[in-house]
């Protein structure tokens, strides 16, 4: 069975700094683009940045130059940093990657538990 393992959330002081990781673990064939998404407290679901197995990233407009996501494809992990934390970003941050699994080749669309992310002012 395949899943997305999340670490790295926490507490931390407005403009200071948090890294989110997101290990993908099982048996499967590869992983095609993953991506971090939030979800703030009465809000939707956003997008806050992906990036795809070649390294091609994007970001939401909201954190572009403060947050930076890579990943380590020997490592199947994707990691967020983090900087210039706002209150505004207090949310639950979640992994997702696109998985093709060695059974058929089938594609799935996974998603890590969540970390909260909390930014005290």
């Amino acid at each position: 069975q395949v899943q997305l393992v999340e670490s790295g959330g926490g507490l931390v002081q407005a403009g200071g700094s948090l890294r989110l990781s997101c290990a993908a673990s099982g048996t499967f064939f590869s992983i095609n683009g993953m991506g971090w998404y939030r979800q703030a407290p009465g809000k939707q679901r956003e997008l806050v940045a992906h990036i795809t197995s070649d390294g091609n990233t994007k970001y939401a407009d909201f954190v572009k130059g403060r947050f930076t996501i890579s990943r380590d494809n020997n490592k199947n992990t994707a990691y967020l940093q983090m900087n210039s934390l706002k209150p505004e970003d207090i949310a639950v941050y979640y992994c997702n990657a696109g998985v093709v699994t060695t059974l058929n080749y089938n594609y799935l669309e996974l998603w890590g538990q969540g970390s909260l992310v909390t930014v005290s002012s």
